[in-house]
């Protein structure tokens, strides 16, 4: 059921239960290879069916059931398809399936138990063409797609990629297409084949031209072929009288004029949001690209920090290794903690300096008759902040280093008029220590209320 023209074949129409493909009529002596293949496949639904293949196999696969092509093929076949028929809405996908030509493709679950590789991708309805690149070298097939978003003919995107694959040292190139219960338009407008040679190697002289005998076989052929369709352009025109058409236009010229028809302002407005959304996709690249390099400007400088902080830290006698990041960050840390508790303890001490003042009058007796019934709890709250200001301290202090408390002097013999005043000292700052415990504690029972 192909169609072709002079820019494009049109393997399948959007009609249902087509089958078409293109095969090269002599096999490829290439033992690497790369193919580029640009396509369109549209259609009026919303999904769409069967889907396209793209082939290199040891013997043509002229007609078949899958995706047009004969099954038990001894190649590799790239499958994009587009129908869903094992409902994982996993489609338009992609699917690199390889075979012996002893295995059946398992049409029923997309193939999913027999895929190498493969990547969601929809190549449906796109603005532009869809373009694909397969290489196969050194045993490594690599295949790469062009969404078909941008104008841009290198922005490809990695989809799949196969190690260790065996494919026949001779075989042929082929591309076929099938529709189903639905339908799409599967157009070919380009397949080039590349040859691949390792670097260091010579690369192998072309073959000799086509001999004129099958120069001539060629042209009959054609000439055949375009004398058959002038025949059906004649054909059609007699029966739809109503289409205006010029004798000298092409097929191509006749399909693109229809499609022309069909167009209306929406189609147009959608196009208009794909150009908008191409740009777009252009700048987030371009975005990216410079995210990129800001991120590695700040690797290179935490890099350079780190060297720098290791080199000083080098540079003290009594400090060995280096600082890494994160014992600096877990100092910082501590001396937070430690600034955050100080200014609690101060915001404290002035609440307590607030409630001695407003102590002074004579309503205050019964707190004084409190503070020396609870003078015990008032020693042990000290002793509980002053081994956490410790514990503090320790963690805050360099591993190496260890806290040492200074020595006491002696106490004399005696009691003096100085150490009295120094003992009414501690008893006052015994006292502003458990007017703060006390207000804590109140403030905590008020809010359970």
């Amino acid at each position: 059921d192909a169609i072709p023209s002079a820019d494009q074949i049109r393997i399948t129409t959007s009609l249902k239960s087509q089958r078409g493909s293109v095969w090269t009529k002599n096999k490829s002596i290439f033992e690497y290879w790369e193919v580029e293949v640009t396509f369109r496949v549209t259609g009026r639904g919303r999904i769409g069916a069967d889907g396209l293949a793209i082939w290199f196999t040891e013997e043509q696969g002229l007609e078949g059931p899958v995706f047009g092509a004969a099954d038990k093929w001894n190649g590799v076949g790239i499958f994009f398809d587009s129908f869903d028929n094992d409902g994982k809405k996993n489609n338009p996908g992609v699917i690199v399936v390889g075979n012996n030509g002893k295995l059946l493709y398992d049409h029923q679950n997309d193939g999913s138990t027999q895929a190498l590789a493969s990547c969601q991708r929809d190549f449906r309805n796109k603005p532009y063409p869809v373009r694909v690149k397969i290489t196969y070298y050194q045993k490594t097939l690599t295949v790469l797609i062009n969404n078909g978003f941008t104008p841009d003919k290198e922005d490809y995107e990695f989809c799949a990629k196969v190690e260790d694959m065996v494919l026949p040292s001779q075989g042929y190139f082929g591309i076929s297409a099938a529709t189903g219960g639905l339908a799409d338009d599967h157009d070919v407008l380009s397949f080039l084949t590349f040859q691949l040679t390792e670097p260091g190697k010579e690369v192998p002289t072309p073959d000799a031209e086509i001999p004129q005998k099958d120069k001539e076989k060629y042209q009959e052929e054609f000439e055949h072929f375009q004398q058959e369709l002038d025949k059906k352009k004649e054909e059609f025109q007699k029966e739809h009288p109503d289409v205006q058409g010029q004798p000298g236009k092409t097929t191509c010229a006749f399909f693109s004029s229809a499609d022309d028809l069909f167009e209306t302002v929406s189609d147009r407005e959608l196009m208009q949001i794909f150009e908008g959304q191409n740009r777009i996709h252009l700048e987030i690249k371009q975005l990216n690209r410079q995210l990129d390099m800001i991120l590695d400007e700040q690797r290179r400088y935490v890099s350079a920090v780190t060297d720098e902080i290791a080199k000083r830290g080098a540079g003290f006698p009594g400090q060995q290794g280096q600082v890494s990041q994160q014992g600096i960050e877990t100092v910082v840390k501590t001396q937070e903690e430690v600034i955050r508790q100080v200014n609690e303890m101060r915001n404290s001490m002035a609440d307590t300096l607030r409630l001695i003042s407003g102590a002074q009058h004579p309503g205050s007796a019964a707190g004084v008759y409190e503070t020396t019934q609870h003078f015990n709890d008032i020693k042990e709250h000290l002793h509980v902040v002053k081994r956490d200001i410790e514990h503090l301290v320790q963690r805050n202090m360099p591993s190496s280093e260890k806290s040492k408390c200074p020595d006491l002097p002696p106490f004399p013999s005696c009691l003096s008029t100085v150490h009295f005043f120094i003992f009414v000292a501690v008893q006052t700052v015994l006292f502003i220590g458990y007017i703060m415990y006390r207000s804590q504690q109140e403030a905590a029972a008020k809010k359970f209320f």
